[in-house]
């Protein structure tokens, strides 16, 4: 579904990616593993046109990336924001249905509630949250809302940048079970970045390690753990010794 052929992308003199190679198979969770800073956000972002390679291609189903109508194209996303990213002076229900409610994807307002609630319930929250703003739920739930947005549009193809960050462990693991039993349920193509090993063998199908600015491996989540890549073992382990220099 989305196939990285030799990018690079380079901010002044810091060179990002640097001929990142990938394939993310249709109908399967992709995790993007590795050290912050190394280039899975760019990597994310390149996608959708946020970010421009200096050189290389993307492809999503076969076409360039943003190729043809550019609201046609992102209609076909969902994301799941890092910090939740939510707008403060709406209400959830608002905020869920933001799409919904605007250009082509526009729904009458009471479908798009209608929607936005039945999205909030398949994340396990309740139609009373519906009317709060944001800022009165707890980081748990705010990711909840998060998640049902990503979802509310029926997208095919789902990023999820960092999706435990800043949730409690038990939290977390209750994040990474929707995550899971959402993009099988939609049979969506999913595209996850994270440092997080919990999350990673909950919702990965497959994964890659980007490291200089390359994929270092890539391969079935079963297959992780006796890769017999030094920068992967050493990553998943978190050992401060090994060919990953840790920043003092």
């Amino acid at each position: 579904m989305i196939r990285y052929i030799d990018v690079h992308k380079s901010f002044g003199s810091n060179h990002v990616l640097r001929g990142m190679t990938l394939d993310v198979p249709r109908g399967e969770s992709m995790v993007i593993i590795g050290g912050s800073g190394t280039g899975k956000s760019v990597a994310l972002k390149s996608v959708l046109g946020l970010v421009t390679p200096d050189a290389g291609q993307i492809l999503v189903d076969g076409r360039p990336a943003g190729a043809g109508d550019r609201d046609a194209f992102l209609a076909r996303f969902g994301m799941l924001f890092q910090g939740g990213a939510l707008f403060d002076s709406l209400p959830v229900w608002q905020n869920v249905a933001f799409r919904l409610m605007r250009g082509a994807l526009k729904r009458p307002r009471s479908e798009a509630r209608d929607i936005a609630i039945e999205k909030l319930r398949r994340v396990g929250l309740t139609p009373d949250v519906a009317d709060r703003l944001p800022a009165e739920l707890s980081g748990g739930m705010q990711k909840r809302v998060g998640l049902a947005r990503a979802i509310a549009a029926e997208p095919e193809i789902i990023f999820f940048d960092e999706p435990t960050t800043g949730l409690d462990p038990i939290m977390a693991g209750v994040i990474n079970d929707l995550i899971r039993e959402i993009v099988v349920e939609m049979g969506a193509t999913a595209m996850t970045i994270t440092h997080d090993m919990s999350s990673v063998r909950a919702i990965a199908d497959r994964v890659a390690m980007l490291h200089g600015g390359k994929i270092r491996w890539a391969g079935p989540v079963a297959d992780m753990d006796h890769s017999g890549d030094p920068y992967l073992d050493q990553f998943i382990h978190g050992r401060a010794e090994g060919p990953i220099e840790a920043v003092r």
